[in-house]
């Protein structure tokens, strides 16, 4: 039977072959981790392709990004701080995904967030996704335009760069970077066939409401 670890590693292998097969990521982009303990994250290395992930080549960090445990060859990708900083602020999440899925990464290039509450799913599980401000790669810039959105959402684009997302588990932050390719592919869709429709704001604040039932 498979440890908690081996499982966990398992399921960042998969997302990563899920993220690369969808073309939200190329060649060595993106990087998946997942909240081990209270104080340990494993967290996909730098320089792989997440496509072609092994178990044994995630690495385990602790919380202020030293590594704990790394097999030859493998060291954390210095983009793990904003991985870092979404489980030092907020303890209750236990996953977090970077990628460049190309629509969303298009908005966010453009500088625009996607804010528009076109259909019910969306607004459910997850609202409007804000823009976090341009920052430098592998730089504390990242980590600190995330601020103003920790304990508010559980998605982002990051300005000129991608998109981060993160969930109570692995497979929540997955799942909310599929959403935020999703409306992102809407977004771009609907406006070639002459613009977004958002819903009454009557009816979305009944679909805020129902976020509590659904465990949002």
């Amino acid at each position: 039977m498979e440890t908690f670890e081996q499982e966990l590693r398992r399921r960042i292998c998969d997302i990563g072959r899920n993220l690369f097969n969808k073309d939200f990521i190329a060649a060595n982009d993106g990087n998946i981790s997942a909240r081990l303990s209270e104080s340990e994250v494993l967290a996909t290395p730098t320089g792989v392709s997440k496509g072609y992930l092994e178990p044994h080549m995630l690495v385990k960090v602790n919380l202020q990004g030293e590594i704990l445990e790394a097999a030859d060859g493998y060291r954390p990708s210095t983009e793990t701080k904003m991985h870092l900083k979404i489980y030092n602020e907020l303890p209750e999440m236990n996953g977090v995904v970077h990628a460049h899925p190309p629509y969303a990464t298009a908005f966010a290039i453009k500088g625009e967030a996607l804010d528009k509450m076109m259909m019910p799913e969306s607004v459910i599980a997850m609202g409007d996704i804000p823009l976090a401000v341009y920052g430098t790669p592998s730089t504390d810039e990242i980590p600190d335009s995330l601020e103003p959105f920790l304990g508010k959402k559980t998605a982002v684009l990051l300005e000129s760069h991608g998109a981060l997302t993160w969930g109570k588990d692995i497979m929540a932050a997955y799942m909310n970077m599929e959403r935020l390719e999703y409306t992102a592919k809407l977004t771009y869709i609907t406006r070639m066939i002459g613009g977004e429709r958002e819903l009454p704001q009557h009816r979305i604040d009944e679909l805020v409401a129902l976020r509590s039932f659904y465990g949002m």
